[in-house]
């Protein structure tokens, strides 16, 4: 009986290990916007709160993924125009994710730890390229997601249920649009 409990732990011990791993492949983002799901559920709350749950989470993956880029723009990038709006973004985005977390703590939310997969893959193929090719693309991503960022503090400004996320909404509007302007005037920089 022994050497089939040894045998067994030595066995199984590798399955665990296997099965508990597939936990750190999980999407962040996805695996937030679950739990926030979840609790919103149980506790019966209208389906506003779970929108306000998924742009406050949606929030924070397009400030991790801004954060992400503009460091990699940092290190990769030749030119001083892009270092210059990579730092700049870096400070503002770093800001408004704190800001974040403690409206996310206040209203009882799960945040993302890390990105979710299409913007873990829009970093990667950024870190592939190099030179002209790369400062583009970083200009184009930094456009995209602004808009995007843009579109949602705007709806959420006037839609959110509740008062402190719609708060959070309208201030970030201005900031987002400064960004968004000072991105596409990189781009139509490096155009030239």
């Amino acid at each position: 009986m022994t050497l089939f409990r040894r045998f067994s732990a030595v066995t199984l011990l590798p399955l665990l290990v296997a099965c508990s791993g597939g936990e750190s492949n999980k999407d962040p983002v996805a695996e937030a916007k679950f739990k926030n799901e979840s609790r919103i559920s149980n506790e019966a709350v209208t389906k506003k709160q779970e929108q306000d749950a998924e742009y406050v989470v949606n929030s924070a993956n397009r400030n991790m993924f801004i954060q992400e880029i503009s460091q990699v723009a940092q290190r990769k990038s030749t030119s001083a125009n892009v270092k210059y709006l990579a730092q700049s973004l870096i400070a503002q985005h770093t800001t408004a994710q704190t800001a974040l977390q403690t409206l996310a703590a206040q209203k009882s939310l799960i945040l993302p730890k890390g990105l979710g997969g299409d913007q873990a893959d829009q970093v990667g193929e950024l870190v592939a390229l190099t030179g002209a090719a790369f400062d583009k693309k970083y200009a184009e991503l930094l456009v995209r997601t602004h808009k995007m960022a843009i579109e949602a503090a705007d709806d959420m400004r006037e839609e959110a249920y509740d008062g402190d996320i719609r708060t959070f909404a309208d201030q970030q509007v201005s900031t987002l649009k400064q960004h968004l302007e000072a991105a596409e005037q990189l781009e139509d920089q490096l155009d030239k």
